[in-house]
């Protein structure tokens, strides 16, 4: 029987291992790996990709660019979309270049399994059992750590995308998440170099579950207010009031949808402390002066999201402490219950 020659385009290790534990079992496959979507194009083109699963959000040549690519050159690859970025738009777009389908991450092995025999490319009933073994994710290094987390962030940053492009009706520009473990004094600094405003507001909100303590830290350029007001039609209040209204809204949406897809992805319940206003229309030294971080090695993943066409921009700075990244890393792979 003839193999069908599966590639997975993923710019991060940890997914492409994922994605590989989710190939059903009975389906007979050569599967082989790209990193982004210039390195697809050469592995297309080499006959390794009869079917695809592409990511979407990827440094050299993207999800998008990808697909514009296969398209106009009428490559021989079915394409199914594998993302954490799952705004309608997202979905259209890739939809409309001769995506087959777009599913979300994680993936559902038997979700994954159903839409497979849907078109027809696999037509057998297993699900990834035995292969999920063979592609087990093992111990890894520092840098494969840090690989998994920021998958795991991509993935829970993609959720509050799709939750504020519903809010907003716009499309939500997500980048590839910074991930850097600093000390408690270089936080000050970390923060400064995300955002260089001359005036900003800040809210932050914590959470805790099973050992992992983390802190959500929203960062807005008060210049941006007014674009962000008029698309939350809240241009009816007087400035005070609805900018207040909107800066806590988009944080609450933000942080409320990402500590949800991590809670999805860690098999855990995040219990939320209320959110806290750290100070508006002021200098980014005066807001940060008034927080006082409680650990001392710091995992900090920073996001930032923007509606370009718009001039919205906002990030996101997710804090971990060092005790949690182990806890963290063991879930991730399933050596923790």
């Amino acid at each position: 029987m003839t193999k069908t020659n599966v590639l997975i385009c993923d710019d991060s290790a940890f997914a492409r291992k994922q994605m590989a534990r989710a190939v059903p079992d009975g389906w007979e496959v050569n599967i082989h790996y790209a990193v982004n979507g210039a390195d697809a194009i050469e592995q297309i083109h080499r006959g390794n990709a009869d079917v695809m699963f592409l990511d979407l959000n990827m440094p050299v040549m993207d999800g998008y660019q990808t697909m514009d690519f296969i398209r106009q050159k009428d490559l021989p690859c079915l394409v199914i979309v594998v993302s954490g970025d799952v705004q309608p738009e997202a979905r259209q777009r890739m939809l409309a270049n001769g995506a087959l389908d777009f599913i979300r991450k994680p993936i559902d092995n038997g979700k994954l399994s159903t839409l497979l025999r849907q078109y027809g490319i696999y037509t057998g009933d297993s699900v990834a059992t035995q292969r999920k073994q063979q592609a087990a994710i093992s111990s890894s290094n520092e840098t494969e750590k840090f690989d998994a987390y920021r998958e795991m962030v991509n993935v829970a940053m993609g959720r509050a995308g799709e939750n504020l492009a519903r809010l907003l009706g716009e499309f939500i520009d997500l980048p590839i998440p910074n991930v850097n473990v600093i000390e408690n004094n270089e936080l000050h600094m970390a923060i400064a170099e995300i955002n260089r405003n001359e005036s900003v507001s800040a809210v932050s909100k914590g959470f805790v579950s099973a050992g992992i303590h983390g802190e959500a830290l929203v960062l807005f350029n008060d210049t941006d207010f007014n674009n962000i007001v008029e698309l939350l039609n809240y241009d009816q209040l007087s400035a005070a009031p609805a900018q207040l209204e909107a800066l806590m809204d988009i944080s609450n949406i933000i942080i409320g949808a990402c500590v949800n897809g991590l809670s999805d992805q860690l098999n855990v319940t995040f219990s939320h402390s209320s959110p806290i206003l750290l100070g508006r229309n002021r200098e980014l030294e005066s807001i940060l002066a008034t927080t006082k971080q409680r650990w001392n090695r710091i995992m900090a993943v920073e996001v930032g999201f923007a509606i370009k066409h718009k001039g919205v921009s906002f990030d996101l700075l997710l804090l971990f402490p060092e005790k949690s990244m182990e806890r963290i890393y063991a879930r991730l792979v399933g050596t923790e219950e």
